[in-house]
């Protein structure tokens, strides 16, 4: 009887042996598919963001675009302001307030006015069409066409007179 207790037990051992084995193999089986679930999860994730921001650029660039197109209609609203500064009259006020309304729509969305004068002269936000000789390091003398910045970015220089 004891050969059969020892056998029994040898039994007992091996079926034991092979359930935590394959507990084991199930349970990293498991651990495998959890971390390719995380990985997954992430890599969603950042494509979602991905696409978030490319969605954002992609409206900015073409609000960009439409502000660029309307440049010379401030152009010509800035034209006609220094016209009818010689003689003021209601046309000239209410064209000046046209103007503002415009500008202050489109500064509202981020455009902002690079006509500045007196400023020391920056190349990235200035194109030099005049030079005048003075005693100063390189400064805005004159705005000849104001330039704007959208959101940060130049969209176009201003054109300037420098003196220096």
């Amino acid at each position: 009887m004891s050969d059969d207790v020892v056998e029994n037990d040898t039994v007992a051992a091996e079926v034991v042996t092979e359930v935590v084995d394959e507990r084991s193999d199930v349970e990293r089986e498991r651990d495998e598919y959890l971390d390719a679930l995380q990985r997954l999860q992430a890599d969603f994730e950042n494509y979602r963001k991905r696409v978030a921001r490319s969605s954002i650029d992609a409206a900015d660039r073409a609000a960009g675009e439409v502000v660029v197109k309307m440049l010379p209609v401030l152009d010509a609203f800035d034209l006609a302001a220094a016209h009818f500064s010689s003689a003021p009259s209601e046309e000239a006020e209410a064209l000046d307030q046209a103007r503002g309304l415009l500008l202050d729509a489109l500064a509202k969305e981020g455009l902002e006015r690079i006509d500045a004068v007196g400023v020391e002269f920056n190349p990235q936000v200035h194109d030099a069409v005049a030079h005048v000789e003075g005693d100063e390091g390189p400064v805005v003398e004159d705005v000849l066409r104001a330039g704007y910045r959208w959101k940060g970015s130049v969209l176009r220089p201003a054109m300037v007179k420098v003196r220096g």
